[in-house]
């Protein structure tokens, strides 16, 4: 039985009972239709009962029981209840085989703990206020404080814990600062000292073995980080996940199938879960893995890892992290993601480790149409933005290695470079005076086309055009935009510049200027000059002049441009679209 880790060890300990798994008898008082309807009709029954659990019975059905006790003392609370009005006359004794996993009191497990004496109230506490004696009633007597264990009785109920608890209690020992060992539920002389440690730092006696009363206390003060969150273990039956979830923090929103969305309350800004359901096979887990790392929710930057079965991402950006695992069993393919704020590591790393140890699979998959009436976008994938660029630009391959030239502004404070979206790349030559950068791809590239530089000026008044994305990669092709070659200079006279009558776009910039034939006559710069906006129509291009003196800089020998008849239309759109590249700059 899979348990919400802390909170029942705390449970556990505050028992001071060894684990028992057999002959644990409840009365079971009630059983409803919805978790909901059982969560509140538990909570109404806590405020007048002791010992008051909430368990799911399968099916969707839930029980409400009291205990855990033994079979006689079963007997007698259901005897003394039903005979005093204060549970249902069809009340009954159940055993812990009836049970599933716990829901109520949040965190608790104990189908495995040692019976209870029955905390069954007197005979007088039943009286009615008509029935009471006139006289007034006596000073509650204060409440017995709980007495500790000696080292004797503390060493027994240490005994009695399981490995993984001892490991635990190393765990919580490390975390409080007393314990640097090895976590391997074995107590040694590390071990002892630093329960010792904790002992002193905390007002006890420095015995180095620690009671009942001073473990719970140290898991209370391990568990603090998690107060708040609203912990709970929750089924979704519709993607057929049951899991530990933060619902102060959290709470469900929509389903976008494959995925089950749970938004933020606003408790914890910018946290969200997501889990994971579909039905497929390896390649529908690798296509996952794939498409997710597109998200913006899924940050480039973090360690992956993928096996044939399963995958873990993690996604580490400058205001959050997201924690993204799923695999494949029985041609179903589940997980979640967690996306938790930076700079509160230590709740995000202890609320993974509970998602995942409560994490468990049902029956079931989440239909394949859920959320097909939810507003459809070209930028989302079932509810989730995809990752997109800050800014693209345009540009064109000048080297059969993939080197490509674009504008300098397209890859400035960028923390990635990509160019056509797959190939990562990088500057390795600029002219901030011209404004040129140069680029070569991460792998060497075999591309369709490389520029041909025309040499010698241009004829003016001549029909020019200039190959780029103006839409910034909307479009999967790049587009020609026609124009004339207005003047061999700039505005300012400037002769690093060529001014164009054309109306080209900002995801232009970057792009070849092409003469009729099919050769490079310059590079389409930014219409921005000097903090002026020039009105449409104007534009301007890098001449070639100045674009093979900065590859020969770099050691690369320019194409010349040899052709000279004029291309149609078709022809020249061709020629363009093969070695026009879009550069696009990511954060």
């Amino acid at each position: 039985m899979k348990r919400i880790f802390l909170t029942f060890i705390m449970l556990l300990f505050a028992a001071m009972r060894p684990a028992y798994a057999q002959d644990a008898a409840w009365v079971q008082i009630e059983a409803q239709p919805s978790l909901n309807a059982a969560e509140t009709r538990a909570r109404d029954y806590a405020g007048t009962l002791p010992d008051v659990n909430g368990f799911s019975l399968g099916g969707g059905w839930y029980a409400i029981a009291l205990g855990p006790y033994s079979a006689d003392d079963a007997e007698t609370v259901l005897r003394e209840y039903r005979r005093a009005g204060r549970i249902p006359r069809d009340s009954f004794i159940a055993f812990s085989a009836s049970f599933r996993q716990q829901f109520w009191p949040v965190g608790a497990n104990l189908l495995n703990i040692t019976p209870l004496a029955p905390a069954l109230t007197s005979e007088q506490e039943y009286t009615t206020v008509a029935q009471a004696p006139a006289a007034s009633a006596p000073a509650p007597e204060p409440e017995p404080v709980e007495a500790d264990e000696t080292p004797r009785e503390a060493r027994a109920s240490e005994n009695a814990l399981s490995r993984d608890e001892k490991k635990n209690l190393q765990i919580a020992l490390q975390w409080a600062g007393f314990y640097n060992a090895a976590i391997d539920g074995s107590f040694g002389r590390g071990t002892r000292g630093s329960m010792s440690a904790w002992q002193d730092a905390n007002g006890f006696e420095a015995t180095g073995i620690l009671t009942t009363l001073q473990r719970a206390e140290l898991f209370k003060q391990y568990n603090a980080v998690l107060d708040g969150l609203d912990l709970r273990l929750v089924e979704d039956r519709s993607a057929g996940i049951e899991i530990a979830l933060p619902v102060g923090a959290v709470g469900f929103d929509r389903y976008e199938s494959p995925f089950s969305h749970y938004e933020g309350t606003g408790f914890v800004p910018g946290a969200k879960v997501i889990l994971i359901s579909q039905a497929g096979d390896e390649n529908t887990l690798f296509g996952l893995y794939d498409i997710l790392q597109t998200l913006e929710i899924v940050p480039l930057d973090g360690p992956r890892e993928r096996s044939k079965r399963s995958f873990t991402l993690v996604g580490e950006h400058e205001t959050f992290i997201s924690h993204t695992e799923a695999s494949l069993e029985d041609g179903h393919v589940k997980g979640f993601m967690l996306i938790w704020p930076t700079n509160d590591e230590e709740r995000r790393t202890r609320l993974l480790a509970e998602m995942q140890v409560n994490f468990n699979r049902l029956d079931g998959v989440l239909d394949p149409t859920a959320g097909m009436d939810e507003l459809q976008a070209i930028d989302l994938v079932s509810g989730l933005k995809i990752r997109t660029p800050k800014l693209s630009r345009s540009g064109f391959y000048v080297a059969s290695n993939g080197s490509a030239m674009t504008s300098l502004d397209a890859v400035q404070s960028c923390s990635r470079i990509t160019i056509d979206g797959d190939y990562d790349a990088k500057v390795i030559a600029t002219d901030e005076t011209s404004g040129l950068a140069l680029l070569r791809p991460d792998e060497a590239l075999a591309p369709q086309g490389v520029a041909a530089l025309r040499s010698g000026a241009p004829r003016l008044k001549t029909d020019v055009a200039v190959a780029g994305y103006p839409f910034e990669g909307a479009l999967n092709a790049p587009t020609l935009t026609y124009g004339t070659l207005a003047d061999l200079k700039g505005l300012s006279g400037e002769t690093t510049l060529n001014r164009l009558e054309m109306d080209a776009m900002s995801g232009d910039v970057g792009g070849p200027v092409l003469d009729s034939a099919g050769g490079i006559i310059g590079m389409l710069a930014p219409k921005e000059i000097k903090g002026r906006t020039l009105p449409a129509g104007v534009g301007f291009s890098i001449p070639t002049t100045v674009i093979a003196e900065m590859l020969s800089g770099a050691g690369i020998t320019a194409n010349t441009a040899t052709q000279n008849a004029a291309l149609d239309n078709e022809d020249l759109a061709k020629l363009a679209a093969d070695m026009t590249v879009l550069v696009s700059c990511w954060e």
